[in-house]
């Protein structure tokens, strides 16, 4: 057991709070109860308490025993509003078939962070949440010791049940729940050993389970309430340019439509949060009844723009001085290609450099030298950007799905004049989020629409306004160099990685480490395409590209993909190179060596079309064997084994969920997706051009192992994602003796001819 500071005085404690109902009540509004029920248990409504006893910030318990669990972070898809209580529930030593979750709203005096995004939530949360259990537990248990005199020390508890070794006597948490909510808050609590874990590292399924499945309300789109007003945006049709006139007149006078005017989201004397990201502040909206309304008068809409020549000159002068013909700022994918080629690593900086990689380069007898590269990517959520606003009498009621509540919330009261403490900001589940809805103009624009309204409005952005004002992942290219001696042996390895219009490179990372003299450089080409995070940023290609040099390299060399990894791994592991090497060589070794055994590796790689990759980034690591398979030219993708180390898994069945839902991921973006432009405009809009991963093109098995080292969670949302790449394009050099070095993949193995769907 470990004892840990709550770090919650009663002074503290009592300023969150407030008396009423005879306990202690925190000021929640909710957006609905759920059941965590066991598998297998009836489905029934629990018994409601008469009275609800406030005992942490985390959680509440009724005179019957009943508890909530409030799930502080938002729910992209990746299950922590399960996971979460499952931690506070652990440590309370309650019946999860007692206990409801609650999303929680943004209360940063509580909740330490609300945050959706780097596969953060379980690791953040692991001590803070156990510890909000344990300190509800020891209050319980000393009530309960001064109601029967006796000491704390006799008490033991269990599924919600006090009871005294001394005697038969037992006490149930609703019974006691009253006066433990009136115990000093400890200073000090005991946490569980991980071996007497109940609750966590067992499979409990998704608290939302029956209502996403019957459609019940849970999302932004679902917002429904009387008076509420239909907004939708009109942005400029590319990158670049702005609104110029509007003529307006014709379409106020459509049925249903309230008004149409224009609005600057984020002014240029407004101080921006880093989640206050668009490229497109200067907006025209129309706000009316219905959505059909709504969308029949942006198409009636006469708007004529204009070229920002402050945004595109920097472009325009790029492009010259490259000695290309672009479109006088306005971006084009084919320019974009040609300046990461040609410009972009002459621009190179610096970052890591050991030994004296320009010798050994010098003195190879041979070297190898590849480049690899990937185009844009829009987010694409099932759900597209929403939020719903009501800003009236100095306050702003804000309902949806965000990633970063607690940096809008900043954003608002800027944007707004308001303080703080008149905002309000509750959390829906949310239809995806990728990193996408880290970006919260979509709501800011919500708030500043309401308040010209003086009503309240639900802005909803279309599929095409989604796809084309996007937070893009930026276009990568990255070029690897090994040089090799007369022995074959490797003796410097070098990375120069750039983007538009950022770096994808990770010095520290592996191979950085494994080799004595490494070189790793960096760059990045100006744009006015907004980027931002896309699910593990950077990682997403520089993993994939990666991966598929060291297995090239492995083959040059006549060497085993795998054991090639494991005696670089070695090296790391027992003489490194420098010592700002950011991974674990053990733990990466681990899962190769699990992989292995798992995917029968040793038995089959030369009967199967297969591919393995490794790769850590969010604090764990991943190993991956794909087999694939070719019918008339087409991928068939017949098995993906999974090797995974982060950490305690909490949840297995959610954990098993992510890394299937990484993996296909990965997968489809790799094989099929890409955003090109041609004159600042992209050229996709819709599902009909924009090209996903579909359900027959799936992996048919995906198999799901996990590394059991009882160190506390690491990241798992994100880490399946990137090395699945690496080990698609390796396979399918195994299926067609094609390497492969520019996403999509399906471009290429189209031009290599077959009936290939599009």
């Amino acid at each position: 057991m470990s004892k840990v500071k709550t770090g919650m005085g009663r002074r503290s404690f009592i300023r969150n709070v407030s008396l009423a109902s005879g306990g202690l009540i925190i000021g929640f509004s909710w957006l609905g109860c759920k059941r965590a029920a066991e598998e297998g248990t009836e489905e029934m409504a629990l018994e409601m308490p008469d009275e609800w006893f406030e005992l942490t910030g985390y959680l509440k318990i009724g005179d019957n025993g009943i508890v909530t669990i409030y799930s502080p972070n938002p729910e992209i898809g990746q299950n922590v509003k399960t996971s979460m209580p499952m931690l506070v529930a652990e440590e309370l030593d309650v019946d999860w078939n007692n206990v409801i979750v609650e999303q929680a709203p943004l209360n940063t005096d509580v909740f330490t962070r609300q945050l959706a995004g780097g596969s953060q939530s379980i690791r953040q949360g692991w001590e803070p949440l156990r510890m909000a259990g344990a300190t509800a537990r020891q209050m319980l248990l000393t009530a309960a010791a001064n109601q029967w005199e006796v000491p704390i020390s006799e008490l033991s508890a269990d599924k919600g049940i006090i009871n005294h070794t001394g005697s038969d006597r037992s006490i149930g948490y609703g019974e006691i729940a009253k006066a433990a909510a009136k115990i000093e808050v400890p200073e000090e609590v005991v946490l569980k050993e991980n071996s007497k874990f109940k609750i966590i590292g067992t499979s409990r399924k998704n608290v939302d389970a029956k209502e996403i499945v019957t459609g019940q309300p849970l999302y932004g789109l679902d917002v429904q309430l009387d008076g509420m007003l239909i907004a939708m945006i009109v942005q400029p049709p590319a990158f670049g340019m702005e609104l110029k006139s509007m003529d307006a007149d014709e379409v106020k006078g459509m049925p249903g439509i309230k008004d149409v005017f224009t609005i600057d989201t984020y002014p240029e004397d407004m101080e921006k949060e880093w989640s206050d990201t668009t490229s497109f502040p200067k907006l025209v909206v129309v706000v009316g009844d219905s959505t059909w309304q709504v969308m029949q008068a942006k198409k009636a809409l006469k708007i004529e723009w204009d070229l920002n020549t402050e945004l595109t000159k920097q472009i325009e002068i790029l492009e010259k001085s490259a000695g290309l013909s672009g479109s006088g700022g306005l971006e084009n994918t084919d320019v974009h290609y040609s300046l990461m080629a040609e410009v972009g690593p002459k621009k190179s900086e610096m970052v890591r450099r050991d030994g004296d990689p320009e010798s050994a380069f010098k003195n190879a007898a041979r070297v190898i030298e590849r480049s690899y590269s990937c185009p844009f990517l829009a987010h694409n959520c099932m759900e597209p950007m929403n939020f719903f606003a009501n800003v009236t009498n100095g306050k702003a009621e804000l309902l949806g799905p965000i990633q970063t509540p607690e940096f809008a919330e900043k954003s608002v009261s800027k944007r707004l004049g308001m303080d703080l403490e008149d905002i309000d900001i509750q959390m829906t589940r949310m239809g995806g989020g990728f990193g996408r809805r880290l970006y919260g103009h979509f709501l800011v624009e919500a708030a500043v629409i309401s308040q010209k309204m003086g009503a309240p409005i639900k802005l909803v952005y279309t599929r095409e306004d989604d796809m084309t004002n996007g937070v893009y992942r930026p276009a990568y290219q990255v070029t690897y160099r090994a040089a090799l001696d007369g022995n074959n042996n490797l003796t410097a390895f070098h990375v120069n990685a750039g983007g538009i219009s950022e770096s994808p490179l990770f010095a520290n990372r592996f191979p950085a480490g494994a080799i004595d003299n490494y070189l790793a450089e960096s760059w990045a080409i100006e744009s006015n395409i907004s980027i931002g995070a896309f699910r593990a940023p950077r990682s997403n290609f520089i993993a994939g590209a990666e991966q598929s040099f060291l297995d090239e390299l492995a083959e040059e060399m006549g060497k085993d993909p795998i054991q090639f990894r494991l005696d670089m791994l070695k090296r790391a592991e027992n003489d490194p190179v420098g010592e700002e090497n950011d991974y674990d060589p053990a733990r990466y070794a681990g899962v190769l060596k699990m992989v292995r055994d798992k995917a029968g590796w040793d038995n089959n790689s030369s009967t199967l079309n297969r591919g393995v990759a490794a790769y850590y980034c969010h604090n764990s690591y991943v190993a991956q064997v794909l087999d694939i398979s070719l019918k008339n030219n087409d991928p068939v993708i017949d098995k993906v084994t999974c090797a995974v180390d982060c950490g305690i898994v909490v949840n297995p069945d959610a954990a098993i969920n992510m890394v299937e839902g990484g993996t296909i991921d990965g997968i489809g973006h790799a094989l099929y997706s890409e955003i090109t432009f041609k004159d600042g405009a992209t050229q996709q809009n819709n599902f009909d051009s924009y090209r996903l991963i579909r359900h027959e093109e799936a992996p048919k098995k995906i198999e799901a192992h996990f590394v059991d080292n009882g160190i506390d969670p690491t990241g798992l949302g994100e880490p399946p994602f990137p090395p699945v790449q690496g080990a698609l394009a390796n396979a399918l050099y195994k299926a067609t003796g094609e390497r492969f070095y520019k996403q999509p993949f399906i471009t290429q193995l189209r031009n290599a001819g077959g009936d290939l769907k599009t």
